[in-house]
Parts: structure tokens; sequence; C-alpha cells
């Protein structure tokens, strides 16, 4: 059972490494907006109050980056890692800068802190300014790699395309970030967006979502 918020783009990482291994789940929607990450019966499956979480018989993932390397391990094949160990690293750095340097920094935690301590509608230019420094960073790592393929690191879907598409989506939908000046990303956004296991975990696709979305 995946708890998964439509809109959340950690849970949405999580949707595409389970369709790209072709496990089946059973989708449990956490209202992030209602505070329903914090009934007690989620906190006791992520003491952190996040989504998404994975339930596997007695196993309990709170953690998108933890969920994708668990089904790796489980589920090894299609690999989400490739055995040549520089582009293994490259993979682990490009999800790390999502992960740790872009995602966390515009979540709704820090953004309604921000509107609420500095002024209505500043989090918006401050979550800009964290995508875009965190997209130009692996636009140029990309580049400098020069590793792409039809995908971020080869012509295989890696762990990198399931952290990136996500946060690609979120930039264009809702942050209307100008992926003109990410000429690699932007193509790769295309590249996902026409990948079936990627598209049936867009947000809109979900149980959960507005029938507007």
């Amino acid at each position: 059972m995946l708890y998964s918020y439509w809109r959340s783009s950690c849970s949405h990482r999580a949707r595409i490494a389970l369709n790209l291994k072709g496990v089946d789940y059973e989708y449990k929607a956490v209202n992030l907006l209602k505070g329903e990450q914090s009934d007690p019966e989620f906190v006791k499956l992520n003491p952190m109050k996040f989504v998404p979480a994975l339930v596997d018989g007695s196993s309990v993932i709170g953690d998108s980056y933890a969920i994708t390397l668990y089904l790796e391990d489980k589920y090894p094949e299609p690999p989400l890692l490739p055995q040549d160990l520089q582009k293994k690293a490259l993979n682990h750095q490009i999800a790390s800068i999502v992960a740790s340097g872009i995602q966390p920094l515009h979540n709704l935690t820090v953004l309604r802190f921000i509107d609420q301590k500095v002024g209505a509608g500043e989090s918006v230019l401050w979550t800009q300014q964290q995508i875009e420094r965190g997209f130009t960073a692996i636009e140029n790592l990309i580049q400098l790699k020069g590793c792409a393929g039809k995908y971020a690191t080869g012509d295989e879907v890696q762990l990198a395309d399931v952290f990136l598409a996500p946060q690609i989506y979120a930039a264009i939908e809702r942050t209307k970030i100008d992926m003109s000046n990410y000429l690699t990303l932007a193509r790769l956004h295309s590249e996902y967006m026409s990948h079936p296991a990627f598209e049936a975990a867009l947000p809109g696709k979900q149980p959960d979502a507005p029938s507007s979305s």
C-alpha cells in the first residue's frame, strides 16, 4: 500500500518507481492540506509526517529515496542503477540534488512559514530561486559529464529520471519556470511525458486529484 498525496512530488517519485518496476499497489490518499499526515495512525508509519509511505508486508518505508532503493533491491529488473560506478554515483548525485537541494526548500511547511513571517506571496519568488539554482546545477552537471542519451544518464530510465521528472513537472505546471534556460531538462520532460510509467504517475491521474486538475 502506498500512502500518497496527488500533488506531492515525493509521492510522485514513488509512484513512478512502482510503475517502472511493474508493481501493483493499493493507493491510500493522505490529504496534506487537511493535516491528515498528523493522524496518529499515519505518524506510526512515518514519524516525520511526510508522504509517501510504503507498506509492503511487514516492511514500512517512509521516504521516497528509501522506497526507490528498496524497490530496486527487491525488484532488480528493470534496473534503476547502472553497473558503471561513475554513472551510478551520478544518478545518486542528481537524485540527491532534487531530494535535498531543491524540493525540501519549497515544501508546504516552508512556504507557509515564509508567507507568514515575510509576507504573503513572498514564497513564490523563493520557490523560483531554489528551483532555478538546482536546475542550473543539474543542467550543467549533465552537460559536463556528457552522459545524456534519451534520458538523463543514458538511453534507459534510471534513478535520476525518477527524481527529475516530478520536479520538472512541478516547476512547469505550478511554478511556471522558464525552461528555455534548461534545454536538456526541457527535452527530458518531453520524454517523461510520453513514457507510460511516468504518464500514469502524473498528479492529475491519481484518485485523490480534483477532477479539474
